[in-house]
């Protein structure tokens, strides 16, 4: 268990950049949408964080932004299958990962709901551009992305639980300042 953040890093870094997305209606089945949340550091490292951040914090945050995650990204989605179009999701997703691995490296606290709404709309553009890319059969899209998504809340999850201790806080606090400069790398494009 000592290696889970060192873990996460090596796999943020061996998934492709971020902007994962340039291609809309490539995405139409299962397949296609259970691979999409790791086909990107974007992706992978924000769900990641929700989840680690989520654990952290505790209480009810642990089920309520988890759960909030899921349910406004599946909102971005449905507003991305709708033809609403948005020309900054790529910055707001990179700005996700700067900001959750800020909220993780500092165990920021805020209140249940306030935190459920910065999760919320960091969620929401994930959606949309897992809604950009999707062609047919939405259906089956959407249950895969949902499926490796909540996988990724849990994992996130699970490092958060094992992070609490006081002897592997600062692994997830050093954890969470490389994420967020891996985002910062991703909002100047150099990642």
């Amino acid at each position: 268990m000592r290696f889970a953040p060192f873990c996460v890093a090596m796999l943020s870094v061996l998934a492709s950049p971020a902007f994962a997305h340039p291609v809309p209606g490539t995405g139409s089945s299962f397949e296609a949408g259970l691979v999409h949340p790791f086909s990107g550091a974007d992706h992978l490292i924000a769900i990641t964080l929700v989840g680690t951040w989520s654990a952290l914090v505790a209480g009810s945050a642990r089920t309520v932004w988890p759960l909030t995650f899921l349910i406004a990204m599946l909102g971005g989605f449905a507003a991305a299958s709708a033809g609403f179009q948005m020309g900054f999701v790529e910055v707001a997703i990179s700005f996700s990962v700067v900001m959750l691995g800020a909220f993780v490296a500092s165990e920021f606290r805020m209140p249940v709901m306030l935190g459920a709404a910065a999760v919320g709309l960091f969620a929401f553009f994930h959606g949309h551009a897992h809604g950009t890319e999707a062609a047919s059969m939405l259906v089956p899209y959407v249950i895969g992305f949902t499926t490796a998504t909540a996988a990724l809340l849990l994992v996130g999850m699970a490092i958060g639980s094992w992070g609490r201790s006081s002897a592997r806080r600062g692994l997830l606090r050093a954890a969470g300042v490389s994420a967020g400069l891996v985002g910062l790398l991703l909002l100047g494009g150099l990642a």
